[in-house]
């Protein structure tokens, strides 16, 4: 992770000065690493032991932190981990242009791999995400989304890059189809473990751990599952308040919303479902050979339900 960091810098080098501050700011806001880290390790669980995982693993980054550039603007977010936000520090136009170069930065390095099944689900991947972006941004404010169409949104726009990231891994490690699409699905179901208690963090965690505002999500109109949950399962008068918070979005009805949320559980049934996801990405990587990497897999799964931040 150090050789990451570090090539992530060297990468980031522009001889534009609006860039490389933004890059910086960027990268001193640190991250989790999650998606990096699944190529590092799938790649170790199937025996790579070259230097292009580290490069895969800059790749990947590049195109989450573009996502979160174009996210935030997009969101008109203020607030990541615990910071200001890019947008909010620099502007709009600054932030999407950016974003902008660190997906073309992210397509020089995967063609320099000189692999093309590297290259294609990379490529995949991006334009995955892309649509996910725009179902995410049609769904905003209405209150008709169902379940399905909620975690399709989290499938393409999250869950994708997690699904490209472990399976790069295992193209590294030259490993079985068998052994490849097994650590694919395990990265499609973490990643949607992932997502689902970010929607959960929304509304129980601790703004100074999740380093962003509470109640963003209802903020900005987005039916996320523990909304969806008091639509279908709360009383007619619960439904209603969570239709028309939706609909209008804003905190105005934040702890209304809040209490028929907890009334109906939403959030224990939101987290069941997430525990339900890594159950799945357990059993997708059961026939890898045991080693400290797949144990931290395993461990991954873990902390993608258990986590506060």
């Amino acid at each position: 992770m150090q050789a990451l960091d570090e090539l992530i810098r060297s990468r980031l080098e522009s001889d534009v000065v609006l860039i490389r501050n933004i890059a910086e700011y960027i990268i001193a806001a640190g991250g989790k690493r999650l998606r990096p880290a699944l190529v590092l390790l799938a790649a170790g669980a199937t025996g790579y032991r070259g230097e292009n995982h580290i490069e895969l693993a800059a790749v990947v980054e590049f195109i989450h932190t573009a996502t979160l550039l174009h996210d935030d603007v997009v969101d008109k977010s203020e607030l990541r981990r615990g910071r200001r936000t890019a947008n909010a520090e620099f502007g709009n136009a600054a932030s999407v242009l950016v974003g902008d170069f660190l997906y073309s930065r992210a397509f020089q390095m995967m063609v320099g791999t000189k692999n093309n099944r590297v290259m294609e689900v990379l490529a995949d991947a991006t334009n995955t995400i892309a649509e996910g972006e725009v179902l995410q941004l049609m769904n905003t404010h209405n209150f008709g989304v169902n379940e399905s169409a909620y975690l399709d949104v989290i499938r393409r726009k999250t869950a994708k890059l997690f699904e490209a990231a472990a399976q790069l891994g295992a193209i590294l490690g030259a490993a079985n189809m068998g052994i490849e699409q097994g650590l694919a699905r395990y990265g499609m179901h973490l990643g949607t473990a992932f997502q689902l208690i970010d929607d959960v963090l929304d509304y129980s965690g601790d703004a100074a751990q999740t380093g962003k505002n509470l109640g963003d999500d209802l903020n900005e109109g987005k039916p996320t599952l523990p909304l969806i949950h008091v639509m279908q399962h709360g009383s007619p008068q619960q439904a209603e308040l969570v239709r028309a918070a939706i609909e209008h979005g804003g905190r105005n009805e934040f702890e209304p919303v809040i209490a028929a949320i907890r009334a109906t559980g939403a959030l224990e049934y939101a987290r069941r479902m997430a525990e339900e996801e890594v159950r799945e990405a357990r059993k997708a990587i059961a026939e890898l050979t045991k080693s400290t990497y797949k144990d931290s897999l395993l461990e991954l799964t873990t902390f993608a339900v258990e986590r506060v931040y």
